[in-house]
């Protein structure tokens, strides 16, 4: 078992490493070319492997945190990365069973996460607001499978961004509050959040402004 679970520590920070570092890459490249797409790739599979193994690890050790962080790193990745295949959505084009079933998995997941922090004594504000934007990630997303007739112009991309940098919100945030012991609680779990939330929201005004997709985007 320890053997087992040491094999895990260095697969989890290798591809943890990974991601941190490719990510930047994916952001800077030109959007939809192919060095894009691969350094995405990369990102995402980084994301499932760090995602997997700190599931891993936290089952095993019973580390509740470890836990959130690595069901949120995975489901956003996997929002992120299979919000790709919705450009037709409503235009020939429906949710899937996949989408229908990955969206209520999470929808209870973040639920119960978000109740608990608020039920919990002392009040969790880590819970809290984790479980939030997740319930908020996953109600608009069911919200959009049952929209009749197509999605808003580049509704897709903005759901790729936001599952893209939501999955490396989340792994900063695991590596802060496990590393980076000089910054008090809840700060050291909060700080990504504050500062990466307010970069996803202009990365979406900037890719997709109201008329669409921007010609910034290659979407072929």
């Amino acid at each position: 078992m320890e053997t087992f679970l040491l094999c895990n520590r260095w697969l989890h920070i290798a591809a943890g490493f990974t991601g941190f570092f490719v990510a930047p890459v994916a952001l800077v490249v030109r959007k939809g070319r192919a060095a894009h797409r691969l350094w995405g790739r990369v990102f995402f599979w980084a994301m499932v492997l760090a995602g997997t193994t700190a599931l891993a690890a936290a089952s095993l050790k019973g580390l509740s945190f470890l836990l959130l962080t690595g069901i949120f790193s995975l489901y956003l990745a996997q929002f992120g990365y299979r919000s790709l295949q919705h450009k037709g959505m409503g235009q020939g084009r429906a949710p899937g069973l996949y989408d229908w079933a990955s969206a209520l998995a999470g929808l209870a997941v973040f639920g119960g996460t978000l109740g608990y922090g608020l039920l919990n004594r002392p009040f969790n504000l880590v819970l809290v607001v984790f479980g939030s934007i997740g319930v908020f990630i996953t109600v608009r997303q069911l919200q959009g499978f049952r929209r009749p007739g197509g999605w808003p112009a580049g509704q897709w991309l903005r759901n790729h961004i936001s599952g893209f940098m939501g999955a490396y919100i989340a792994a900063v945030s695991a590596f802060s509050a496990t590393s980076l012991t000089f910054i008090a609680f809840p700060l050291n779990f909060l700080w990504p959040t504050l500062i990466f939330v307010p970069l996803l929201l202009w990365l979406q005004r900037h890719y997709v402004p109201k008329t669409g997709v921007s010609p910034r985007v290659l979407t072929r």
